[in-house]
């Protein structure tokens, strides 16, 4: 099989689909690679460590959608980069369809078969290819957050750890999952007052354990977030349903319980935020407020810290790409119903539920697809 792996042309996206390792596994295995130039300058990988690794360079992103088999991405395909999509072309990569209609339109007339690593499961239920990810950009939530915080930004002055005879900032973190985990881990090493919402008692458990006693948990309902809300400083949104729309927790009317200069980071903005007031931002414009609350939403948190990212994501959807070439998606995808979980268009059709009922289009079983 050609794989094909071109540079991402998001905004301050600096991440890439294919480290060289990955490369040279795959050219081990006897399967052609090529690779866009510079597409790993951005993660301190040189078109050099990819020729040294077996892989061809190409100097453009048409050549390689023409040619290759398997496209491997980072984030999901941009305008044009859908336009160059075919019938029979596989893509896997972060897709993130339910709040974004026009790209799983495109996929669907582009006829290509779309894997999504957000989608793909393993065998406790757990999403591998999504978690490195969760797990860069919970540790970056606090940070970014603490630098919005700033008064200069906008922020209402107040530093995370305070100082002695001060008090530090108080964190609301809503979901206590990979996310919401590392984003406790990081508030609490900061020194802020840490609070984490989530619905599943053991879930809570589990963290006031793992804690022992240096956050303080929280059922999460309407009533205990809306009562947080006056006293938070930061609120960090974490929350996931896979696949499916983020949940909307604090609405519009809201922000008016809140301090003026609080922030509120909301790392679900890749499914669509679980803020009202929530709009994707950029690395290179970030925060935006309303009503004297500062939002932070970029939607590709883990592209500020590229190498780290791209070698976590590498080690995570190695093994699944190097199945896809070895035997096809659809042998790949009937020998393992993890990854299986992960195809949400093929040739037409819609094969996600929760992606079908959040934008009203039907969707068909994808064991129909594999013979399951």
């Amino acid at each position: 099989m050609k794989i094909g792996c071109p540079t991402e042309v998001k905004p301050q996206e600096y991440r890439v689909g294919m480290t060289p390792n990955a490369a040279r596994e795959a050219v081990s295995r006897g399967h052609d690679v090529i690779i866009q130039a510079g597409a790993g300058d951005g993660a301190g990988f040189t078109d050099d460590d990819y020729t040294a690794a077996g892989a061809t360079i190409s100097t453009s992103a048409e050549e390689i959608f023409a040619s290759a088999d398997m496209i491997v991405k980072v984030k999901e395909p941009q305008p044009g980069e859908r336009k160059m999509l075919r019938e029979g072309q596989l893509l896997f990569t972060y897709l993130h369809l339910a709040p974004d209609p026009a790209q799983t339109r495109d996929l669907l007339d582009s006829g290509c078969t779309a894997i999504a690593y957000e989608t793909v499961t393993d065998n406790r239920g757990g999403l591998p290819l999504l978690a490195p990810m969760s797990e860069v950009a919970g540790r970056l939530a606090p940070q970014s957050g603490a630098w919005a915080l700033q008064k200069a930004n906008g922020g209402s002055g107040v530093l995370m750890g305070g100082v002695p005879g001060v008090r530090p900032a108080n964190v609301a973190i809503i979901g206590g999952g990979v996310v919401g985990t590392a984003a406790a881990r990081v508030a609490v090493g900061m020194g802020a007052n840490v609070t984490v919402l989530d619905r599943s008692v053991p879930r809570l458990s589990y963290l006031d354990d793992v804690f022992m006693g240096r956050l303080t948990t929280q059922y999460s309902d309407k009533g205990a977030i809306e009562e947080l809300l006056g006293r938070m400083d930061m609120v960090i949104g974490a929350v996931l349903v896979p696949g499916a729309a983020a949940p909307r927790l604090i609405s519009r009317a809201q922000l008016g319980q809140m301090r003026p200069g609080s922030v509120l980071v909301d790392v679900a903005i890749d499914q669509g935020g679980c803020f009202e007031t929530s709009k994707a931002t950029t690395h290179q414009d970030p925060i935006y407020e309303v009503g004297g609350i500062i939002h932070y939403c970029v939607a590709n948190m883990p592209g500020a810290v590229a190498r780290t990212s791209t070698i976590a994501l590498g080690n995570a959807t190695m093994p699944f790409m190097l199945a896809l070439a070895d035997k096809g998606w659809k042998k790949a995808c009937a020998d393992d119903p993890n990854l299986l979980n992960g195809l949400n268009v093929h040739a037409g059709q819609l094969t996600y539920a929760a992606v079908g009922e959040a934008l009203g289009i039907d969707t068909v079983a994808p064991q129909s697809l594999v013979g399951g």
